[in-house]
């Protein structure tokens, strides 16, 4: 059975703009793929309704999935509920029991917006909890075994809530998969003006370009995703870097 890795992420297409290169890369050597977003997107927009947003975000998400060849699991809450919370705990925790990821790829730590940080928190929580058997999820599901890594990916920006850079332990060069991640950000067709509009992002697809320049430029790539490793203890051997190993030749 191919081993498996695991993208967990706050709203629709933050995982394509920080991500979904690593991702691609993966599959490409044989990886099961699978992708999560917690919230649902049902703040993204000026001009829909609540009911209206998520529909749309929703299909644009599992679209997106399809051009990455990934599973797609549906979100938890609304946008900004996103909170650090016994109930989203134990449902996030059984998804992660049944995924069974040997890498889990979470955002940053440190992001501009509680969203992106309270999923990471959430989600290096919920790997922690997998083996405990006296951890209720819900549903309820059986405690599972085995060695995982967690991945930090950068923030958006590149910069932490204080505007202070922050810097991946190493890079994997995505510039192979460059036009197939574009057109899996294009997929989140309601966010482009939202964006424009909301955070002045003059070019939706132009701002993920240019961050994975930036990123890439320091390694004398021409397009890379940045990550930090998780701390292993409660995860697996001080050693276990899978994903590392699994791109060798494409880490920096």
């Amino acid at each position: 059975m191919s081993p498996t890795a695991f993208a967990v992420a706050a709203h629709p297409d933050d995982i394509e703009f920080m991500m979904a290169g690593t991702l691609l890369l993966l599959a490409r050597v044989g990886w099961q793929t699978h992708v999560m977003n917690l919230a649902n997107g049902s703040c993204g927009t000026a001009t829909h309704d609540r009911d209206t947003i998520v529909a749309l975000r929703t299909q644009e998400a599992r679209d997106a999935a399809g051009v990455l060849g990934a599973t797609w699991h549906g979100p938890l809450v609304d946008d900004i509920e996103i909170l650090y919370e016994l109930p989203a705990l134990r449902r996030l925790c059984a998804v992660v029991r049944e995924v069974q990821p040997t890498i889990l790829l979470l955002p940053s730590p440190q992001d501009y917006m509680e969203d992106h940080a309270n999923t990471c928190r959430l989600g290096v929580s919920a790997a922690f909890c997998r083996g405990m058997p006296n951890f209720i999820t819900d549903p309820p599901s059986a405690a599972v075994a085995g060695d995982m890594a967690v991945y930090h990916a950068l923030p958006y920006g590149l910069r932490d809530q204080l505007r202070r850079p922050i810097e991946p332990d190493f890079r994997v060069d995505i510039s192979s998969v460059l036009e197939v991640k574009r057109r899996a950000l294009g997929c989140h067709r309601s966010q482009r003006r939202w964006l424009d509009d909301s955070q002045g992002i003059d070019s939706y697809l132009k701002a993920m370009e240019d961050m994975s320049a930036e990123v890439g430029s320091a390694a004398g790539l021409h397009y890379a995703e940045g990550w930090r490793r998780h701390s292993h203890l409660g995860f697996g051997p001080e050693d276990f870097d899978p994903l590392r190993e699994a791109l060798a030749a494409l880490a920096r």
